[in-house]
């Protein structure tokens, strides 16, 4: 049994009777109504987009990395949720369990938890901690229009598919660790590992320009999976077009491309639209000084097939990361 299937097995219990929307995404939806910006007005159709993750000591981070980085993190990988539903952050709790009181260590992990939490307008309001295995938990609220939520279940056929900046280089960082080569702290893929970027403006521009979105947090193949799931469709994407980070260049061709196809940590957005929508996401590339890449399309029926330079299918793995696989 995976992950996926502990959930539907023993946690879903049909559709969601009083959330707009429940389990399966990236958030879940409350219906509002919600104050509207500074203004204090409530504003209609409005919904509370709610999401929750756990970082584990020796599973989700190594014990001895940087606790700056993985307060920055640990808030991150939450943030990358909200961006994924196209939501604006506003608030999260923090459960956190220690072994320890380290003085230096929390101040280190508040600083960076801190820091990206005032960077995006999100403020620390409760949560708990006691004494255990280091373990995070983080959950986090923010606002977005039901209507235009990026849920996965919205992607056409024929859609366009997109990802934002490069893939790949994370996850080849958190692998050398693990094969006993790790990397230089300088090194960007170290970089785009231990201090990701989520792409919380990207998921609000995207509002009225996509359909469906989720971020690629297990796994370009493995994440876009869950969009074709829920969405009751296939994909094709074309090898070349993807795009791999140029950190990984001196890699061999096949090498590069496993860890963009299959590669987790990449916090960076996939998304559907349809094709009269790509000069303006082109133009929301060039505003937002962000790489955006058209890579493929939905198509009816299921799977995902990826075609190299000639049109010809290659063996591509779809399988997103698996905590009990």
């Amino acid at each position: 049994m995976g992950e996926f299937d502990l959930i539907q097995r023993f946690f879903v219990r049909g559709p969601a009777r009083r959330a707009a929307l429940g389990i399966g995404d990236d958030c879940a939806l409350l219906e509002g109504p919600l104050p509207g910006g500074g203004s204090g007005a409530w504003v209609a159709g409005a919904a509370l987009a709610i999401s929750t993750d756990m970082l584990v000591s020796g599973r989700h981070f190594f014990p001895d990395v940087d606790p700056r980085s993985l307060g920055h993190k640990a808030l991150a990988v939450n943030l990358s949720d909200l961006a994924a539903m196209g939501a604006e952050p506003r608030a999260f709790t923090l459960a956190l369990a220690l072994p320890e009181i380290d003085e230096h260590w929390l101040g280190q992990f508040a600083a960076g938890l801190h820091a990206l939490a005032d960077e995006q307008g999100c403020e620390l309001i409760g949560g708990d901690t006691t004494r255990g295995p280091l373990c995070i938990c983080i959950t986090v609220f923010g606002d977005c229009p039901l209507a235009s939520a990026l849920r996965r279940d919205r992607a056409e056929p024929d859609d366009d598919i997109w990802v934002s900046g490069e893939l790949g280089a994370a996850n080849y960082a958190v692998a050398q660790r693990y094969a006993g080569k790790p990397l230089a702290a300088e090194h960007p893929a170290v970089r785009r590992a231990e201090w990701p970027a989520p792409r919380v403006g990207l998921g609000q521009s995207l509002r009225h320009l996509a359909r469906a979105a989720i971020d690629v947090s297990d796994g370009l193949m493995g994440d876009l999976g869950h969009i074709c799931e829920r969405s009751r469709l296939g994909a094709e994407l074309i090898a070349e077009l993807i795009p791999v980070d140029p950190c990984l260049s001196g890699l061999p061709e096949a090498e590069r491309q496993g860890l963009a196809l299959r590669g987790g940590d990449d916090y960076e957005l996939v998304f559907t639209a349809a094709a009269e929508n790509r000069t303006a996401i082109v133009a929301l590339a060039e505003r937002l000084g962000l790489r955006l890449s058209r890579i493929g399309k939905m198509k009816s029926g299921a799977g995902i097939v990826v075609l190299d330079h000639r049109g010809q299918p290659i063996h591509a793995d779809i399988r997103s990361f698996d905590h009990f696989a």
